[in-house]
């Protein structure tokens, strides 16, 4: 599987969309905010401004964060995509997608935040919240002086 066009799904069928990958690397998130919305970690692969979603009147949105959004199908309560607010920036629910055969498990953020009662045993990149944020912020400035 390449990093092309995929389509995808909730639970219930009214949230219907399709994105391309920014790769097939996918993270889980054990930020207290994405446990508590999903349920367990997140896990979520990176979609850039690719998310067309066929009828976004299906899909209810949070305000999580002042940077962040998430969205979920408001029949079902699947929850779907991860937005930073005011960038191309989104993540989508690996599980969400009708065909995850190329994916691979990556990466592990927010790990400082990782309850003690679960681990996975892949081998991933570990990194902490202020990890991440600084990784992010790097990558921003990046892209303001490409």
């Amino acid at each position: 599987m390449s990093t092309s066009l995929l389509k995808g799904h909730c639970v219930c069928g009214a949230v219907q969309f399709s994105a391309t990958p920014a790769e097939l690397d996918y993270h889980a998130c054990h930020c207290s905010t994405c446990r508590r919305w999903s349920a367990g970690p997140f896990l979520g692969i990176q979609v850039g401004a690719s998310l067309d979603v066929e009828d976004e009147s299906e899909l209810a949105t949070y305000r999580s964060s002042e940077w962040a959004e998430r969205q979920f199908c408001r029949n079902c309560g699947t929850p779907l995509f991860y937005k930073l607010v005011g960038l191309d920036h989104t993540v989508v629910a690996v599980e969400a997608f009708d065909d995850t055969s190329g994916f691979h498990f990556a990466r592990q953020i927010f790990v400082d935040e990782k309850p003690a009662h679960y681990d996975f045993a892949n081998p991933t990149l570990m990194q902490t919240g202020a990890e991440v944020f600084a990784a992010f912020e790097a990558a921003q400035r990046e892209a303001r002086h490409v």
